[in-house]
């Protein structure tokens, strides 16, 4: 490869400014050395002067140009080979270039080798989590097919349907917790990515609110929905849908009996958003910010069910999206939760 020095720099300064000068020097003689000088003379010397100085200076940024050009191409070759794998350092003078270009062949070099070490681990916890989600799956459902044939034996008493009831329940929200915890471990590792598509919202929020329907009877909460039926947007239906179940299940679960839950839709230019409102028991002002970390959960909700993974799960799986979640909420009054979800890819 060429290289430009900074030796060659300096030589193309001095150069012209040796030119330069000797011209000037050339001139200023000429004046001196002329008694009386006419002034036509003076104008035909100054202009002489003018016109090769003009010319000097065309050169010199020509050829300025041209080293910086190739100073540029060398940047680019060594960029260009040290992220394909090649050393072309064959020699290791005192230049910026080539203290550049062994830098950046070493940078390149870790960062693939981080790359590698990541991509390593990252298989590792993949492996893991289908171990855990494959290992955890069998005894559960073990665990609740054998707690509803005790249910179904007609000789157990009340004490033990009571108990047997039990195990269901608390088996029910396990294998919730393990499923959950899976999803989010995968989401964080990057194992699954959103297959965005353009998707009737219409269908999305149906579908979402079907699985939580049962929920809203027993507390007796009106659902209402106001979305036209062509609005769509690109998004993952299967995993958008979750995200909007966990922010309806908080809503019916923190909203009073004979409540009201709202889904409102609006397409805008570049956003479609959601927005489930409700009238529930509302959200401090100071924990707006930290209700979607993992975990978290109110010290106003210790007695209701849940482990604080719901909300951290719809904003990881909209966020993935290109989308995000807006709150707004006042105590006692209710939520608004507005989910943003882009119009194009």
């Amino acid at each position: 490869m060429n290289k430009i020095t900074e030796t060659s720099f300096h030589r193309t300064y001095f150069t012209f400014g040796g030119l330069f000068l000797l011209i000037t020097l050339v001139v200023v003689a000429f004046i001196l050395s002329t008694d009386n000088i006419e002034k036509e003379k003076l104008v035909l010397a100054t202009s002489i002067y003018a016109f090769f100085t003009l010319i000097l200076a065309v050169l010199f940024i020509f050829a300025l140009k041209n080293k910086i050009t190739t100073v540029i191409k060398s940047i680019d070759g060594i960029i260009d080979n040290a992220i394909s794998g090649k050393n072309i350092c064959t020699s290791y003078d005192e230049t910026s270039i080539s203290a550049l270009e062994n830098k950046m062949y070493r940078f390149v070099s870790i960062s693939k080798s981080n790359t590698a070490a990541i991509d390593e681990e990252r298989n590792k916890i993949k492996s893991l989590i289908s171990d855990i989600s494959h290992q955890t799956k069998t005894p559960i459902a073990n665990i609740l097919l054998y707690s509803e044939l005790l249910l179904d034996r007609s000789t157990i008493n009340d004490e033990e349907k009571q108990l047997a009831k039990g195990i269901k329940v608390q088996s029910e929200k396990f294998k919730w917790l393990i499923e959950s915890l899976v999803k989010m471990s995968r989401l964080e590792v990057g194992i699954i990515s959103a297959n965005k598509a353009l998707t009737s919202i219409f269908q999305t929020i149906s579908s979402s609110i079907g699985a939580v329907f049962s929920d809203a009877e027993k507390k007796n909460i009106q659902i209402q929905v106001s979305c036209s039926e062509d609005i769509k947007a690109y998004y993952d239906s299967k995993w958008t849908s979750e995200a909007i179940i966990n922010i309806l299940e908080n809503a019916i679960k923190y909203t009073t009996i004979g409540g009201r839950v709202a889904v409102t839709v609006k397409q805008y230019e570049i956003f479609t958003e959601i927005v489930i409102s409700d009238t529930g028991i509302g959200i401090r002002e100071d924990e707006i910010t930290r209700i979607f970390k993992r975990f978290y959960r109110s010290k106003n909700v210790s007695q209701y069910e849940g482990v604080g993974i719901g909300l951290y799960l719809s904003r990881e799986i909209i966020s993935s999206q290109g989308g995000y979640i807006k709150v707004k909420s006042q105590i006692n009054k209710g939520s608004v939760f507005s989910v943003f979800l882009p119009n194009t890819k």
